[in-house]
């Protein structure tokens, strides 16, 4: 069962187990080389390699990445085509590989209004992949987070129809389960690149007590050399979950001052 931030105080370590990234940049990085915006695009695909592999490296045992979301669709037509011809053409390439270095690969998000060969692609990566453990990488596409609660509640009261007729039954624990990704943890870290300081109707459910860290590197830019810097921003902050920073200390006094037996 995953631990809500809001009902008790999950575990953190230096390392965050959920990264969570919103890969911001890919046109602008084109434009300023006075390429296609598509070039942008395709150069953001090597990225997406490059931070999946250095996660792993580090220890992160979740990597959500937001790749279309559900207001994306209102972008030209045909960047949208081209966005998901580059989804088709990276889950045909880069499944082999995910499955050979131990990723889990998810999509979440209303993969429904996908031409059947992309939903064709989707389903058979997440079953190639699904027993793989050394990485989660969950691709976000037409996701949006108001739809992700929507859905939920819809799929909660179809399963529980009684919860119509009492309201007051349906809380955190109730409605969690349904949630597109009640399989993972929270994020500890959220990053969005390219110099915008919002969250874009990502994750808004699982974001409430995330770490959140903004940089103007756009997204092709985005490395291994980047990642240590956000998770170095992440180590140093205090994550108090509600509690006062005295609080969070005396776990820490305590050990420091105790001695081996447990006295002192």
């Amino acid at each position: 069962m995953v631990l809500s931030s809001t009902l008790g105080v999950p575990h953190t370590d230096a390392v965050p187990r959920h990264v969570a990234i919103i890969m911001d940049g890919n046109g602008r990085w084109a434009t300023q080389r006075f390429l296609p915006r598509v070039a942008g695009h395709k150069k953001g695909v090597d990225a997406v390699r490059a931070v999946v592999e250095a996660c792993a490296v580090r220890g992160v045992e979740f990597l959500t990445l937001f790749a279309f979301s559900s207001e994306n669709w209102r972008r030209p037509a045909d960047e949208v085509s081209l966005l998901m011809h580059l989804f088709v053409h990276a889950l045909e390439r880069e499944v082999t590989r995910l499955a050979r270095n131990g990723i889990r690969l998810k999509v979440v998000g209303d993969t429904s209004v996908f031409e059947p060969r992309l939903q064709e692609l989707i389903a058979d990566a997440e079953a190639r992949t699904r027993d793989n453990d050394r990485l989660t990488l969950t691709i976000a596409a037409n996701y949006g987070g108001r739809w992700d609660i929507l859905q939920a509640m819809r799929r909660l009261i179809t399963e529980r129809p009684e919860l119509a007729q009492h309201p007051e039954r349906i809380d955190e624990a109730a409605l969690t389960p349904y949630l597109s990704m009640s399989y993972a943890p929270e994020p500890d870290l959220f990053i969005r690149t390219g110099g915008e300081q919002r969250i874009s109707n990502f994750l808004i459910w699982q974001l409430a007590y995330t770490e959140l860290y903004f940089t103007d590197c756009y997204w092709p830019d985005f490395d291994a050399e980047q990642l240590d810097l956000a998770c170095k921003s992440y180590r140093n902050r205090e994550r108090r979950f509600g509690r006062t920073s005295a609080q969070v200390r005396a776990p820490e006094a305590a050990a420091t001052t105790s001695t081996p037996n447990g006295n002192g």
